[in-house]
């Protein structure tokens, strides 16, 4: 069959066509994340009306290694300057875990789930609801925190209203660009907000190691062990990212017409960590909230308050590299790991699939058989991935709590960077195969139909 002149001319300038024709909409979904990630970096040194730069810096110098330095790290170092975005991320990232737990306990939410786009839209709304209330929350206690360790300038209501409406505005200004992010550019918007926080802050991470070592205060051998074991971990997570639990599925031999379709085998591939870095993220802001609102409203001044020395005691038992610190957020991590595994994955919900399509994994009965023996593979399988991130959030708070290593980038971070890295690797390889089967089509298309 020979195809018309018009036609393989079509074909040719599809395959001759520059690389930013052909790859115009990956070009402009990177072009347009760059621009929101560069938005994000430019707002996080805006300053917030009324701080006292001297007294913020000196606050800072005196609560090193405190839970301070880790909600500064998920702001981007906005938390630092105190600008406009100092609460980040995190009313937002709370608002998500109280309505994804709500949904499994109120029917009426457990019911919107399963509506589908509409459904979604619904509980998007309300967590954007409890973002801004979550945010005026954590902003009222900021602003009553910094009046009475004497960072502002003025006091009062002349400091409340302009530096609350800033900092509410910042952080609904932040949770609009996440969503534009996922929606216009490619991978998860809060995800890539995060990340491009802690990538931020590395340069000085790296430069104050440095100055650490050159000043006497550590030794060099440390910092190198520290180093090639954040290379091992690195490497640790990349592999157990990738790695999946194959089970075996088989298709019955089946008769269409007078079409005889052979048995087929394929594979069912579980992930050992199917909540990717999520536990970490909800654990990390889920201690944040009353360590802050400790940090901030507490006081240890033998004079103030019992509520006021209560809550300062709290930041402090809540510092990370404490005990009850690291007990709960391993505990947290590990909850947090089933519950997201739980929502992701339902065994029933893929043992009825297989059911309908013909398959069925063998030696196992279909239906409820199947579906209990997958839930038995899924429990044991996350119990590994939630031992893994545990370790790989606590290891290094241990190290550096015990050895006393400068190098202040945590686990989480470590977890956060690679496994966003990944994802967007992941997501940009399927925009790109989905772009070269939109060519494909467009093609055939030209071939059958050509103009001319």
């Amino acid at each position: 069959m020979s195809m018309s002149p018009s036609s393989t001319g079509h074909v040719n300038m599809m395959k001759g066509q520059p690389f930013h024709v052909k790859y115009r909409e990956i070009i402009r979904r990177l072009m347009f994340l760059i621009g929101a990630l560069v938005v994000f970096r430019l707002g996080a040194h805006i300053p917030l009306p009324g701080i006292d730069n001297v007294a913020l810096s000196q606050f800072f110098k005196d609560n090193e290694g405190t839970f301070l330095g880790l909600f500064n790290m998920f702001s981007g170092g906005a938390l630092e300057r105190m600008s406009i975005l100092a609460l980040g991320i995190m009313p937002y990232i709370s608002a998500s875990i109280i309505v994804q737990l709500m949904s499994t306990v109120v029917p009426s939410l457990e019911a919107l789930k399963k509506e589908g786009e509409q459904g979604k839209r619904k509980i998007n709304q309300y967590t954007r609801y409890g973002t801004l209330i979550l945010a005026l929350v954590q902003g009222v206690g900021m602003c009553a925190g910094l009046i009475s360790q004497g960072i502002t300038l003025t006091s009062g209501l002349a400091f409340y209203i302009p530096a609350l409406t800033s900092l509410v505005a910042g952080t609904m200004f932040l949770m609009w660009l996440g969503e534009q992010i996922t929606e216009r550019g490619v991978g998860n918007g809060i995800s890539m907000i995060i990340f491009a926080g802690i990538v931020a802050g590395l340069p000085g991470i790296v430069t104050q190691s440095f100055t650490s070592v050159s000043n006497g205060s550590a030794s060099l051998i440390g910092l190198a062990v520290f180093g090639l074991l954040s290379v091992a971990v690195l490497a640790a997570i990349v592999f157990i990212e990738k790695a999946q639990r194959r089970i075996a599925v088989n298709y019955a031999q089946k008769q269409q017409g007078r079409r005889v379709f052979t048995a087929q085998q394929t594979h069912l591939p579980l992930k050992i960590n199917m909540a990717g870095v999520i536990p970490a993220i909800f654990a990390s802001s889920l201690l944040l909230f009353p360590a802050s609102l400790g940090q901030w409203l507490g006081s240890a001044d033998p004079n103030a308050g019992f509520i006021k020395r209560g809550l300062q005691d709290l930041a402090l038992v809540l510092s990370p590299g404490q005990p009850l610190y690291l007990v709960l957020f391993g505990a947290l991590i590990i909850f947090f790991c089933y519950f997201y595994t739980a929502l992701v994955f339902s065994p029933k919900e893929v043992s009825e699939n297989l059911k309908r399509s013909g398959a069925y994994v063998p030696g196992i009965r279909p239906g409820e058989q199947t579906a209990r023996y997958l839930d038995h593979i899924l429990n044991r399988l996350t119990f590994i991935g939630a031992i893994y991130i545990t370790v790989v959030c606590l290891m290094p708070m241990i190290l550096q709590s015990s050895f006393g290593i400068p190098f202040h980038l945590g686990g989480t971070s470590l977890l956060i960077v690679v496994v966003v890295v990944m994802d967007f690797m992941a997501q940009l390889q399927a925009h790109l195969t989905s772009h070269q089967y939109d060519n494909q089509s467009l093609m055939k298309k030209t071939t059958a139909h050509p103009k001319g």
